[in-house]
Parts: C-alpha cells; sequence; structure tokens
C-alpha cells in the first residue's frame, strides 16, 4: 500500500524523545511492506546526515520549514488573541502555531490525485492537514500518543500545572477540540487503555486500537551483573514538562529522606536539554546532572535502581520499558507504571509502586538491601518487554490498523 506519514516533529535520530522513538520505529516496521512518504518538519539542530539518515527509511521524504512558534511570546494581548483564535476556530496555540499552509497544500494535492491509499496523523498534532472530506477517499488514522485533554485534566489534579488558570480555562475547549479532531478519522491509536477509554468517550464510531510503546532491544541490552551500591537514575528528555517535574520533585521531597539513611546516595538525571530549574538541581548533594548521553543503556546499567517519579503525562513511558529492557529495577508512579501489569493478585512483581515521598524511600530502601527481590524484578521485567513490548510487535499491530485488517 502507499501510506502517507504526517509527523511536524521530525523523527530521527530515535533517540530525541517518546513522539520521535514511537513514530520512527512504528514507520520502519511498516517500510518493509509498503511504501511509505514522510512528510515532516526538521527542527533548528537537524543535520544534514540525519537528514540523510532518516531519507533512507523511507521510499519518499517530503521536507517543509517549521513555523517559527510564537505560542509562547508576546504580551496579556497577544495571550487573549491566542485564547480568542481557540475559542473561535477550536484549535490550540500549540497546533495551530506549527501549522504549515505549504504542507497542507502539498499533502491535500497528494491526497486528491489518489497517491495514497492511507494517511497516518502520528500524534494528535497533525490532526489539522487532514480534512474531514479525506475519510471518504483514503483510510485516515491518528496515533494519539496522549490524550492532550486527559493530560491537562491530570496536571490539575496533581497541582504540577505550569499555569492553573489558563488549563482550568484551555479545559472545556481542550474536550471540544479532541472530540471533533477524533471524528475525523477511520481508525484511532492509543497508548494504553486508560486513554482509549476517554477517546472512546469522544468517538463511539472509529475503529480503535490500544497499540503500546516498545523497545529496541539492541539498543537496550539487558545487564550482564548487579551493580550493588545505592546508585538512582532517572532517564529522559530535560525540557519536557512532566520530566522536570519528576526529578525537581525526587530531589526536593525524596532523596534528602533516603540520604539520611544512605549518605552516599547518588541520583543521574540523564537526558538531553535538561533546563536551568534541572541544571540547578546539580547544586543539591549527590545529584548529577549529564545532559545528552552517547548511551542510555550504559548509565542504567551503572545503576542500582530506576526512578520514575512521574506525576503526570498519560500513555506508557518509554523510560520505563527501556529501564526494564536494560534489567534496571524499577520504583515508579503509577503515571510511570501506567498500561503496565507490574504488580498485584496473580502478577509476577516487576516493579515497585510509590507516589508518595515515604513510599519511594521505603520501596528504595527494600532494593539497596535486597540483591535477591533485584533480581527478581530484572529478570520478571526484563521478560515482560520481550514478549509484549518490542517495536516488532508494534509495528505489526500498527500495520493491521494502516491496511485496514
Amino acid at each position: 500500500m502507499n501510506i502517507l506519514i504526517l509527523s511536524s516533529t521530525f523523527p530521527y535520530p530515535p533517540t530525541r524523545g517518546g513522539t520521535q522513538v514511537r513514530t520512527f520505529n512504528l514507520l520502519k516496521y511498516l517500510s518493509k511492506n509498503h511504501h511509505i512518504t514522510l512528510v515532516t518538519q526538521p527542527e533548528p539542530g537537524v543535520t544534514e546526515t540525519e537528514i540523510e539518515g532518516l531519507r533512507d527509511c523511507v521510499d519518499k521524504l517530503v521536507l517543509f520549514n517549521r513555523p517559527h512558534d510564537s505560542g509562547t511570546t508576546g504580551g496579556i494581548l497577544k495571550k487573549i488573541q491566542r485564547l480568542n483564535k481557540f475559542v473561535s476556530e477550536g484549535i490550540p496555540p500549540s497546533v495551530f502555531n506549527r501549522y504549515s499552509v505549504d504542507m497542507q497544500n502539498w499533502i491535500d494535492y497528494y491526497v486528491e490525485a489518489g497517491k495514497c491509499d492511507t494517511i497516518t496523523s502520528e500524534h494528535s498534532v497533525n490532526e489539522i492537514y487532514v480534512r474531514p472530506s479525506f475519510q471518504k477517499k483514503i483510510r485516515t488514522v491518528v496515533n494519539v500518543h496522549s490524550s492532550v485533554y486527559g493530560s491537562c485534566l491530570n496536571q490539575l489534579q496533581n497541582g504540577i500545572s505550569e499555569n492553573p488558570l489558563r488549563d482550568k480555562i484551555n479545559l472545556p475547549l481542550l474536550r471540544r477540540y479532541e472530540k471533533t479532531y477524533c471524528n475525523k478519522f477511520s481508525a484511532i491509536v492509543a497508548t494504553t487503555e486508560e486513554d482509549k477509554t476517554q477517546l472512546r468517550e469522544f468517538n463511539s464510531q472509529s475503529e480503535m486500537m490500544v497499540i503500546p510503546n516498545g523497545v529496541d532491544l539492541v539498543m537496550f541490552p539487558n545487564r550482564t551483573a548487579d551493580p550493588g551500591g545505592h546508585r538512582l537514575v532517572f532517564i529522559g528528555a530535560m525540557d519536557n514538562l512532566a520530566n522536570i517535574d519528576s526529578v525537581c520533585f525526587f530531589c526536593n521531597e525524596v532523596l534528602p529522606e533516603i540520604q539520611k539513611q544512605y549518605p552516599d546516595a547518588t541520583f543521574d538525571i540523564v537526558g538531553s536539554r535538561p533546563v536551568a530549574e534541572v541544571l540547578a538541581l546539580k547544586e543539591k548533594p549527590g545529584v548529577n546532572v549529564t545532559g545528552k548521553v552517547p548511551s542510555m543503556a550504559e548509565y542504567l546499567h551503572k545503576s542500582t535502581v530506576c526512578v520514575v517519579s512521574m506525576r503526570t503525562g498519560f500513555g506508557i513511558k518509554n523510560k520505563t520499558l527501556e529501564a526494564m529492557a536494560a534489567g534496571i529495577p524499577v520504583v515508579g508512579s503509577d503515571r510511570g507504571l501506567e498500561g503496565l501489569a507490574v504488580d498485584g493478585e496473580n502478577v509476577e512483581l516487576k516493579a515497585l509502586r510509590a507516589n508518595k515521598p515515604q513510599e519511594y524511600v521505603n520501596a528504595v530502601s527494600k532494593l539497596f538491601e535486597n540483591s535477591q527481590l533485584r533480581a527478581e524484578l530484572s529478570h520478571n521485567a526484563r521478560k515482560l518487554v520481550e514478549t509484549e513490548f518490542t517495536w516488532e510487535s508494534a509495528g505489526r499491530r500498527y500495520e493491521q490498523v494502516c491496511v485496514g485488517s
């Protein structure tokens, strides 16, 4: 089949972040059996080598300049103008600010000329390019990495919104927006059952499937030995709001309590583009902020425990799966372990759950003290990833959605 893939985020190399990792691995699988045309927008810093690397993965790569994002700039007047536009047109600023008229015109021509059988919107931010009329001509698929309404609601409920007043105003608008765009698609893909339930409320007619994220088992091999010690690690892009909140919460409210029991305990924050708030954490005892590293797996293998202290963000977390694949015991929150059967009755224990500071202290202490428990979690979690969370199995299911079988 001829499949047109829309991704305003440049999905290469597949180490940039969750959105890019998912998009790249799914298109890589689809390209085995289908003709793939990818339309994308390189952001500043993307190199010619990276463009050529992505070009080698698809039949046709079409590039458009990314519009200047003015969504967070300007004074109160600009903010009011953006809100008015959201109210009147129903499109969030985060979507509209990336919109390219040239890209839209190219997509319109491509579809009208009958050059594709299926069009996929990778992440809901790309839905803006899929016109309602397309559904009469071709199969339309949206790969919703996470519900924007659900994420906003979760941040407000947990008190970690950057701007609570803005988000309270936006919440009903996001609900309306998500309900509207969902109705343009023949099929909707979610990453978790929780998101599927939310999206089903918005659209009861379209096909709907849960396709979780996967892990590249070559990039994240199982560890060969348990290093012991008292070394904690967090991995993820460090300009992401949910990750920033996660490490700040852990450093401020959990780590000092752990260090009372284990004065030599350290915490590595491993990930690209750390913002000033994250860099400032280096001033705290035992905290190391690495920035971008050549190998996440190397840092995971050196660690005693991986912490996934997320308080917001829907969907299965790549960081959790990557730690599990690398064989590192995980202590995670409900958000960090979402979509994974890791504990409970008749379930092999694969991670320890914690949400409150003292629960993290107890879980981390338990793992520091018990090498047998570390080995049990390491074995069970790796087995879970190998059987249920490979990109091969995710790609196979996504192919079924795209071809309509």
